[in-house]
């Protein structure tokens, strides 16, 4: 019941880590019938490719062997001699067949999921001795479906073999007293041809296998809700110590902006809502944003400009479009150059004009 319960609340489609995991530990699709499709695919290949260069290269030292059998010695060195010339001419014949079927077996793998190497498979599990488990791996679905596959493969073949050899009774009781040569060649043609039908019929079973192994695969993959925020957590941090650290992160903006009011050149304010401060020296490009803001820090930025003397100059339009375009510690935009230089230089006299009358 309560896997049950669990597989209802999955409901979610599994993430790109999540599959990620899955194929870091070994749980990847594997079709079994399509590692049976792609071996008997290569049998058949070798055996219509491979057949008269295998039974040739088998039938010569054989044939030399009963030929010379009287001259053989059974003496220790010659009969170890004689074991690896036999062993010698069998690999010769067999090795290419031997190594393409490996290979065969080695794509059908690869054709299904990318190679994994992991040993987490090979971890001793508790779940996989455990009585339940193992009802519920021979009672359960992909029980019924291994049977259901079964079942049908025997109907399948049977009525492949019957309509394959059926037409051929006559002719295979007339094999009995046909020449061997012949005869090798009558069965290896015919076992093609049965092969043949038998890698078409299978075929059929390895697609429709693969499908519901991946079906499988991808809803026990599924995720909860749970599951889902506990991973964005993981992977993107907590929501929450994300905001704390963005709170912070503006806290020392605020402060640092506010030290740096003191030092601007000039203020340009909108009344009531934006205050942009600005630092220009000889020899600098552009002038700079030093601290920014509206409302209530437009309000402070004003309070400490008055309190070190900075010279607020209010401009509606330039206001609210400095504090739309530039941010903090970039220079100003090239379009509003000359009405900000308009403003320093208006500053700059009246600074020149005081400090005249001073002395």
């Amino acid at each position: 019941m309560a896997d049950e319960s669990d597989s209802e609340d999955k409901t979610e489609d599994p993430t790109q880590k999540r599959l990620d995991e899955a194929l870091e530990r070994g749980d990847v699709v594997k079709s079994q019938e399509i590692n049976t499709w792609f071996v008997i695919a290569g049998g058949t290949l070798i055996m219509s490719t491979f057949s008269d260069s295998i039974g040739g290269g088998l039938m010569v030292p054989l044939k030399n062997l009963i030929a010379n059998s009287w001259m053989i010695q059974v003496d220790g060195p010659a009969l170890l001699q004689l074991t690896k010339s036999l062993a010698t001419a069998v690999i010769a014949a067999i090795g290419v067949p031997i190594l393409m079927l490996a290979l065969a077996a080695v794509a059908a793998n690869m054709m299904q999921h990318r190679l994994v190497w992991s040993g987490e498979q090979l971890i001793p599990k508790l779940s996989k001795i455990s009585p339940a488990s193992g009802f519920k791996r021979l009672f359960g679905k992909q029980a019924a479906v291994n049977f259901a596959k079964g079942i049908f493969k025997l109907i399948a073949l049977g009525t492949v073999m019957t309509m394959i050899l059926w037409p051929e009774r006559d002719r295979l009781e007339s094999l009995v007293s046909a020449d061997p040569a012949v005869l090798l060649g009558l069965i290896t043609g015919m076992t093609v041809h049965l092969m043949g039908a038998v890698v078409a019929m299978l075929a059929l079973v390895a697609i429709a296998d693969y499908l519901f192994q991946y079906r499988t695969w991808y809803e026990r993959l599924k995720m909860s809700l749970q599951e889902m925020k506990e991973e964005f957590k993981q992977s993107e941090g907590d929501p929450h110590v994300k905001g704390k650290i963005r709170q912070l992160r503006q806290q020392r903006m605020k402060k640092r902006m506010m030290a740096a009011v003191p030092k601007a050149s000039v203020v340009i304010t909108n009344p009531t809502h934006y205050s942009v401060a600005l630092s220009y020296e000889r020899g600098m490009s552009a002038p700079v944003c030093v601290a920014k803001g509206k409302d209530l820090i437009a309000l402070k930025i004003r309070e400490i400009a008055r309190a070190h003397d900075v010279p607020i100059v209010e401009n509606v339009p330039l206001a609210r479009a400095l504090h739309a375009t530039v941010e903090i510690d970039d220079e100003i935009p090239v379009e509003h150059y000359q009405a900000v230089a308009e403003i320093i230089g208006y500053v700059l006299k009246l600074k020149r004009g005081l400090s005249g009358r001073q002395m």
